[in-house]
C-alpha cells in the first residue's frame, strides 16, 4: 500500500531552519487533509501541521505556530514543512499520515493512515 516517505531532518542550531519533505508516490493528495506529526522520546506524539486537500495548510495550536509553514507540490506529490526559528524543544521525530476520514483540517484527526518512518530533527548548539 501507499506509504509516506519522510526526509529533510538533520541537526540544526537553535533559531536556524529546516524544510521536512513528505513523499507520497501513488497518493492523490486531493483525496485527504494530510498532517506533520512529532514524537519525542518519552512524550506523546502531537500534531504539529495539517494541509487539507485543498492546499490550505494550518499550524496546530501550540508546535509551530506562528513558525512552521505546511505547504504541498502536487504534481511532486510532496508535502512540504518549513520550520523556521526552531528551538531545543522542537526535537523529535517527524512523521506525516493522512487523515482517511476527511478532507479538510478541522483542528481534530480522524483515522490516520499510510505512516512513513519518520525523519529526525534535532536542534542543538
Amino acid at each position: 500500500q501507499v506509504q509516506f516517505v519522510e526526509s529533510g531532518g538533520g541537526l540544526v542550531q537553535p533559531g536556524g531552519s529546516l524544510r521536512l519533505s513528505c513523499a507520497a508516490p501513488g497518493l492523490e493528495l486531493d483525496y485527504y487533509a494530510i498532517g506533520w506529526f512529532r514524537q519525542a522520546p518519552g512524550k506523546e506524539r502531537e500534531g504539529v501541521s495539517c494541509i487539507s486537500g485543498t492546499g490550505v495548510g494550518r499550524n496546530l495550536v501550540g508546535p509551530g505556530e506562528g513558525r512552521f509553514i505546511i505547504s504541498r507540490d502536487n504534481a511532486k506529490n510532496t508535502v512540504y514543512l518549513q520550520m523556521n526559528n526552531l528551538k531545543r524543544e522542537d526535537t523529535a521525530v517527524y512523521y506525516c499520515a493522512a487523515d482517511i476520514e476527511r478532507r479538510f483540517c478541522t483542528g481534530r484527526w480522524g483515522t490516520l493512515a499510510y505512516w512513513g518512518q519518520g525523519t529526525q530533527v534535532t536542534v542543538s548548539s
